[in-house]
């Protein structure tokens, strides 16, 4: 999931929940498998975390076909104490925004879907390229 940082630690910032949520506003169109990938989780993790992210009215699921597309409701707000009255929709835009140049992001701001972008088969072949290359040696 994450590299040490060099003081021991291998720790992210946000939760598995977090990167679940920033993946799919990233692409509402990703399948469980790329949002595993990307995320540094399993599948069957993804799966509960979607699950729970949608009992809990963060996102919706609509079947289109054989695929699943994700809607996010930005206006949801955080569920700590600490981000009491904060929305989720500037944050996402945020995180989304970084990687696709800000279509996704802009999309999660006005509440609509994203659509795909070509880049995201090469970020994921780089997330998956990250999980099986072994570390480099310290020679």
């Amino acid at each position: 999931m994450s590299e040490p940082d060099g003081r021991g630690g291998t720790w992210t910032l946000l939760t598995g929940h977090g990167h679940v949520l920033v993946e799919i506003a990233r692409d509402p169109e990703a399948r469980i498998r790329d949002i595993a990938t990307v995320a540094g989780l399993t599948e069957r993790a993804v799966q509960a975390i979607v699950a729970d992210l949608e009992a809990a009215g963060y996102l919706t699921r609509t079947r289109t076909g054989r695929r699943t597309v994700y809607t996010v409701d930005p206006d949801m707000f955080f569920r700590h104490p600490a981000q009491e009255g904060h929305r989720v929709g500037p944050f996402l835009a945020l995180l989304a925004a970084a990687d696709d140049a800000g279509k996704a992001g802009k999309a999660v701001k006005a509440g609509k879907q994203a659509a795909p972008e070509g880049s995201r088969r090469g970020m994921i072949r780089r997330a998956r390229s990250r999980q099986s290359t072994p570390p480099a040696s310290g020679r």
